[in-house]
C-alpha cells in the first residue's frame, strides 16, 4: 500500500459461492484506505456460449464453441459455477454476471470492490453488454490472442470487439493488455514510461505520416521497437476516432452521476447564478414560444379589448415574457403580459429587462406569490414553468390550481399536461454514494443525476398526470401508482428508480426528458432518482413490483415508495420524515 497503487487485480475463485473468497476480500478491505480491488471477470453472456480466451487463434476459438461439443467450456481457466449456466446444444454458458453479483452480495455491495471485464473471442449480445453498464467497471482488459492481422500486418480488432470498446471508452474505464506472454521478450531500453503515455495523451498526438519511401525505415524501426507498442498504438486509435463531445455533452460532464438534492422553489428563492444556469438552455424557450404562438393564434380577445391578456406566473427573470412577446410579434397579436414572480431579486432583472427594451406599455410586473394574487382582470393565456424533473415534484399542480382562478373560462393553461414515468435501473455509482453517506435520511431522498453509468432493466411506465386547468372538485393533487415491470429474460439486481417527465405545453408540442421522447438539445433538468435501502436481486424470470405515493398536507408535499416483488422493502420516507417540498 505504501506504493500508491491504484489497484490490485484479482482472478476469480474456481468455484462460484466460494464464501471463503468473500470473506478474505471482506478482510482486506477493512484495512485500506485508498487502494481498490477489482474482479477479473469473462465478459459473457447467459444466452451464448463462453469461448476460452487462451493463446489460440480467435477463429479457431469460434469454431471450437460452434463444434458442438459436449466438454464445459472454460473462461480465462475458471470453471462456469454451478447453477448459474444455460446449457444448450452448442455446449456451456457461462453467466459471469452472476459471478460477480454473488462476490459483490457477499462483500455487501462495498464501493472499493470492482470490475475489469475479460473480453474473449465472442462478443455478447448489446442487452447482455448493457448490463455492465450499471456496474462498477474500472477495466477492460484486452488479451493480445484476440487480436487479428490486418493486410499491413499490424495488429487489430474484429469491428464487433471495438465497438465494445468504444462503448466502455465512454464510460472513462482503463484499458489493459494481458496475455503477453507469447510475444518477443521485451528489451530493457523500451521500458521507459514515455513509451506508454495514457490514451488520452496519446489522443493528442497526430500519427506521423506514411509514405513509400519512409516504409522501409518504418519496418526496421519495427523491428526495434517495443513489442506492445502496436497494440498501444492501435488502441489509441481507437480511442481518438471516438465523436467529438457536443457543447451541451460538455457542459454535462461534471453532473455525470452527480448527486444533487430537488430545488424548492416556492419555499426557497432561487439564486441568480441558478437562474442564469436555465436561461442557457435556450431549446426549452424555443419550444415554449412555438406553444404560446400556437395559442395565440387560437385565441381571441376578450370582449372590449383588442389584447390578448398573457399571464407569466413564476416569471423567474423574464425568459417567458421574452418568449410571450417574441411569439406575439410572430402571430401578429396585440398582447397584454402580467410577470407574476414572488422573488424580489428576481424582480429587478425583470424590471431591467422591461425597461430596457421598451415593453413598460405592454409588460406589468407583479411582486406576489401567485396563489394569493388577485388579479384585476382575466387571463387569456396562463404560463409558467414550474415543472421539475419528476413533473410535479417542484409543485407545479399546486401553483397552478391556486393561479387558475385569474384564468377566463375557456382559457389555455401553457403547459396543458404533463406525466411523470418511472423505470427500475441498476446504478451502482449513485447508490454507492448514497450509501456513503451512512443514514436512512438519504436513502429516502429523491435526488436529481444526470444518469451516465446506469442501466435501464425496463421502459419507463407513467405514473402520475395531472391537467390544467383542473376541473376536479374537490381539488386532490394526492396519488398513488402500482407498477409491475415485466421480465427482461436476465439477472438483474435493482438500485431504484429513474424518474422523467413528459408535458404537453399545448397541443402536439411536447416538452420532455423520457428517453424515447426527449427533446433534442435540451438541458434544463436531468432524471431524478428514487434510491432503496437494500438492493434488489431479480431473477432471469422475476417481474419487478413497485409502489409509489404522493401525498400532501397543509404545510408540504412528499413521495413514498417501495418494492413489493420480488421481495418487499420497508415503504421509504413515511410521513416524509426524510424529505418533502414545503409549501
Amino acid at each position: 500500500m505504501h506504493l500508491g497503487l491504484q489497484a490490485c487485480l484479482l482472478p476469480l475463485p474456481p468455484k462460484l459461492g466460494n464464501a471463503n473468497f468473500a470473506q478474505i476480500i471482506n478482510q482486506v478491505m477493512g484495512g485500506l484506505s485508498n487502494m481498490a480491488l477489482w474482479l477479473q471477470i469473462p465478459l459473457t453472456s447467459p444466452s451464448e456460449p463462453a469461448v476460452p480466451s487462451t493463446g489460440s487463434n480467435p477463429a479457431d476459438s469460434a469454431k471450437e464453441a460452434n463444434s458442438g461439443s459436449s466438454k464445459p467450456a472454460v473462461a480465462n481457466g475458471h470453471q462456469p459455477p454451478q447453477g448459474s449456466a444455460t446449457h444448450s446444444p452448442t455446449g456451456a454458458s457461462l453467466d459471469s454476471w452472476a459471478w460477480w453479483n454473488q462476490v459483490r452480495c457477499m462483500c455487501a455491495h462495498q464501493g472499493q470492490l470492482g470490475v475489469a471485464l475479460t473480453l474473449g473471442a465472442a462478443v455478447p449480445s448489446h442487452s447482455a453488454l448493457q448490463r455492465w453498464f450499471g456496474e462498477p467497471v474500472r477495466a477492460i482488459v484486452v488479451p493480445t490472442s484476440i487480436f487479428q492481422t490486418n493486410k499491413r500486418g499490424f495488429p487489430a480488432l474484429p469491428k464487433a470487439h471495438q465497438a465494445v470498446l468504444v462503448s466502455f471508452f465512454q464510460l472513462n474505464v482503463q484499458v489493459l493488455l494481458s496475455d503477453t506472454e507469447r510475444l518477443l521478450s521485451m528489451p530493457e531500453d523500451l521500458t521507459s514510461d514515455s513509451a506508454f503515455p495514457s490514451l488520452s495523451e496519446a489522443s493528442q498526438r497526430q500519427p506521423a505520416a506514411s509514405t513509400s519511401s519512409s516504409r522501409d525505415q518504418q519496418q526496421q524501426q519495427q523491428q526495434q521497437q517495443h513489442p506492445l507498442k502496436p497494440y498501444w498504438e492501435y488502441l489509441s486509435f481507437l480511442f481518438r476516432r471516438q465523436p467529438e463531445a457536443t457543447p451541451d455533452q460538455m457542459l454535462e460532464l461534471s453532473y455525470r452521476d452527480y448527486l444533487q438534492a430537488p430545488l424548492q422553489p416556492l419555499q426557497d428563492n432561487l439564486e441568480s447564478a441558478t437562474y442564469e444556469t436555465f436561461e442557457k438552455d435556450t431549446t426549452k424557450y424555443t419550444v415554449y414560444q412555438r406553444a404560446i404562438h400556437a395559442a395565440l393564434l387560437d385565441c381571441t380577445p376578450q370582449e372590449g379589448t383588442e389584447d390578448i391578456v398573457v399571464m407569466v406566473v413564476g416569471a423567474g427573470r423574464g425568459p417567458l415574457v421574452t418568449a410571450s412577446l417574441k411569439a406575439a410579434h410572430e402571430a401578429g397579436r396585440r398582447v397584454k403580459v402580467w410577470a407574476v414572480e414572488k422573488n424580489l431579486n428576481a424582480i429587478i432583472h425583470i424590471q431591467h429587462l422591461v425597461v430596457s427594451h421598451g415593453w413598460e406599455d405592454m409588460v406589468t410586473i407583479v411582486a406576489a406569490d401567485m396563489r394569493h394574487w388577485e388579479a384585476p382582470q382575466q387571463a387569456d393565456i396562463l404560463v409558467s414553468e414550474l415543472l421539475g424533473s419528476f413533473g410535479d415534484n417542484e409543485l407545479s399542480p399546486e401553483c397552478l390550481d391556486g393561479a387558475q382562478k385569474f384564468l377566463r373560462q375557456g382559457g389555455i393553461s401553457i403547459p396543458q399536461s404533463y406525466t411523470s414515468f418511472l423505470q427500475p435501473i441498476t446504478t451502482a455509482k449513485l447508490w454507492n454514494d448514497v450509501k456513503a453517506y451512512e443514514d436512512t435520511e438519504h436513502y429516502e431522498t429523491p435526488f436529481v443525476a444526470k444518469l451516465h453509468r446506469f442501466t435501464p432493466l425496463a421502459d419507463p411506465q407513467p405514473v402520475f398526470t395531472f391537467s390544467h386547468p383542473n376541473t376536479a372538485q374537490p381539488i386532490d393533487n394526492s396519488r398513488y401508482c402500482q407498477l409491475t415491470f415485466e421480465s427482461t429474460g436476465e439477472s438483474a439486481i435493482c438500485h431504484g428508480f429513474a424518474g422523467y417527465f413528459d408535458a404537453v405545453l399545448y397541443k402536439q408540442i411536447h416538452l420532455s426528458i423520457l428517453p424515447s421522447t426527449h427533446t433534442p438539445n435540451m438541458a434544463s433538468w436531468f432524471p431524478i432518482y428514487f434510491p432503496i435501502q437494500q438492493p434488489v436481486q431479480i431473477a432471469a424470470s422475476q417481474d419487478l413490483a413497485m409502489g409509489i405515493w404522493r401525498c400532501a398536507a397543509n404545510h408540504k408535499v412528499w413521495y413514498e415508495w417501495c418494492v413489493t416483488q420480488p421481495q418487499c422493502s420497508a415503504i421509504h420516507n413515511p410521513n416524509g420524515r426524510s424529505y418533502f417540498v414545503g409549501l
